[in-house]
């Protein structure tokens, strides 16, 4: 499996951790991460990269969908980060991960509740701006992370990695499985996340490359990070096309549910399945031999560098301009364009290493 080298890519972040994956980098995005070109909201005024760290801060934390393992990992991540920094962590948000009302109300809530930050994971691209745009008028900071607003919208976005390495590698990963032959379909989140849809874009790029002429995407299904849909969506996709070879599913909740209907089908071992799972959510499948091997990064990292870069914004040492820096642990992060950081490369688990890994 091929990435292609992060650009800005700065120091790998060696601090120990429980749930460390091998390195960890930090760096600005690509041109071509980000397809929205209007630009991070920079606050007035100048960085200040020598300005003290602030204590006392409150951060508020809204992922898509409360109760997720995933999030829940991401948001812990975030809280250790802020306890280590003398900050306070809060964590709102709806507990469907198709609510966009309802993210929308806590970003209104949270802005009456004067915090001095919010990272958000952003549920649709533009239905989050007009609340996040008041908030940051009243001086609150916002932070994205795992799935960006348009880029206006917010201050920085932290990426899980580049998006054109995750839409391309989950592509060489499942053509490498089923051989450069075959249909395969994709089982994505909801039809508005930002996050799958960009790496989807890249995945169909991928697939124009001569050596994918045997392989044929047949249809990208929505399972809106609800088990029993993503669940019944992948019995649609075997029922749809008998003759599928292989499902990318780039979704936590997605993938879990996807291999839980394979293991317990005559499909077993003869589709194959790969996308972003966690290790604990897919040991058992890859112990079966229901899956190969998935990717996925750190969801606890992905927490902690959104809990420090919204404690820099809110300390002034950052503004979310491009070729700024800042210290995120041991780390020494750039900000790219539109305000990009990437966490770093998605790490590739199956049945060599996937026993060393708990989250």
């Amino acid at each position: 499996m091929h990435a292609s080298t992060l650009r800005r890519a700065c120091a790998a972040l060696a601090a120990a951790t429980s749930l460390a994956l091998a390195l960890t980098a930090c760096g600005g995005t690509t041109k071509n991460d980000v397809k929205d070109d209007s630009g991070a909201a920079s606050s007035a005024g100048k960085a200040d990269p020598g300005a003290a760290t602030k204590k006392g801060l409150t951060v508020g934390f809204l992922p898509k969908q409360v109760n997720n393992p995933y999030f829940t990992t991401s948001d812990r991540g975030g809280e250790k980060a802020l306890a280590e920094l003398g900050s306070t962590y809060k964590e709102v948000g709806p507990s469907s991960a198709t609510d966009t009302s309802g993210q929308v109300s806590y970003v209104n809530t949270l802005t009456q509740q004067q915090v001095d930050a919010i990272a958000v994971s952003a549920q649709d691209p533009g239905a989050l701006c007009t609340a996040l745009k008041q908030a940051m008028t009243n001086g609150i900071k916002v932070v994205t992370y795992d799935s960006d607003t348009n880029p206006g919208c917010r201050n920085a976005f932290i990426s899980q990695a580049s998006a054109e390495d995750l839409g391309r590698t989950e592509v060489q990963l499942l053509a490498e499985q089923i051989g450069y032959k075959g249909e395969i379909a994709v089982l994505s989140a909801a039809q508005t996340a930002t996050n799958q849809n960009t790496w989807i874009g890249y995945m169909k790029d991928e697939l124009k490359d001569p050596k994918y002429r045997n392989v044929k995407l047949v249809k990208v299904a929505y399972g809106n990070d609800d088990a029993q849909q993503s669940f019944q969506q992948t019995q649609g996709l075997l029922q749809e096309h008998p003759s599928l070879k292989g499902i990318i599913s780039p979704t936590t909740v997605g993938i879990k549910a996807a291999a839980q209907y394979l293991s317990g089908s005559k499909y077993k071992g003869k589709v194959k399945l790969t996308g972003l799972g966690t290790p604990n959510d897919m040991r058992k499948y890859v112990r079966n031999g229901t899956v190969d091997a998935f990717e996925l990064w750190d969801p606890a990292k992905l927490g902690d560098l959104a809990a420090r870069t919204a404690v820099a914004l809110a300390s002034g040492q950052i503004t979310g301009k491009e070729g700024e820096t800042f210290k995120a642990g041991s780390t020494t992060c750039t900000i790219g364009k539109d305000g990009v950081i990437n966490l770093g490369k998605p790490t590739l688990f199956d049945a060599k290493n996937i026993d060393r890994f708990d989250f």
